[in-house]
């Protein structure tokens, strides 16, 4: 083995023995209350029941902040990829379970190692595809947090946290039972409001989402245009390889 090959090996070593052990440690206390699941399972068949477990793939379009985006998220496993159109370029960003990578408008590659951007994509290709409807292939832990008021609405409140990622408070309406609120609690709260259901195929799923509070300057919008449930290929949520000489 070449020498710059082992000084690569000997760097990336530290971080997949770091992920392997945070992966283990949160896996082996993962565990789904029983209370929070009836939330889930209410939920669940609110928004098409059996439904849910027809879904090998889920493909987005849509709006946010006005710039076009498109993301592919695997149901099954972990896989994440977003592609945004900024006035400078596509910017692109992919995570496949291990590794959280980018492609900036400008063509550089870039990525993380630091927890706290690994945990965030992780989280956000688990609470993006609504992973908590499938405990057994992903592992979390999460607890029923109680009954809330907001808006003049009822709300089941569950507290999430996938194994690995950051965590969530999911709000659903105790009416509908459909989720209304996720907040990513703190001194400075980030509220997303879930609105605009519409049936997609076999499952009923939001189309906008309305993000204000944290360091937000101001809210935030995102709008779905088209979702579609077709399985994406796995090798887009890695890095693209180098072209050859």
């Amino acid at each position: 083995m070449r020498i710059g090959s082992l000084r690569r090996l000997a760097a990336f070593l530290p971080v997949a023995a770091w992920a392997v052990a945070l992966w283990m440690g949160v896996a082996a206390h993962a565990q789904n209350s029983p209370a929070a699941q009836r939330v889930f399972d209410r939920a669940r068949a609110a928004s098409g029941g059996a439904g849910w477990n027809r879904l090998r793939g889920w493909h987005e379009v849509g709006q946010d902040e006005g710039q076009r985006y498109e993301r592919w998220i695997d149901p099954i496993r972990y896989g994440l990829r977003t592609e945004t159109l900024t006035p400078a370029g596509k910017h692109v960003q992919g995570y496949n379970g291990a590794g959280e990578w980018r492609i900036l408008a400008n063509g550089a590659l870039t990525g993380s190692v630091e927890r706290a951007v690994l945990a965030e994509v992780r989280a956000q290709a688990f609470f993006g595809v609504y992973a908590y409807f499938y405990p057994s292939r992903f592992d979390l832990r999460s607890v029923h947090l109680g009954v809330r008021e907001a808006q003049g609405r009822a709300f089941d409140v569950v507290r999430v946290q996938p194994a690995g990622g950051a965590p969530r408070e999911l709000w659903f309406d105790r009416r509908t039972g459909l989720l209304g609120l996720m907040i990513e609690a703190g001194p400075r709260p980030l509220t997303v409001e879930l609105s605009d259901y519409r049936r997609v195929g076999p499952v009923l799923i939001p189309f906008r989402f309305d993000t204000h509070g944290g360091d937000l300057p101001r809210a935030r919008e995102r709008r779905l245009e088209r979702v579609d449930f077709i399985p994406a290929d796995r090798s887009l949520f890695s890095l693209p390889r180098a072209a050859g000489p």
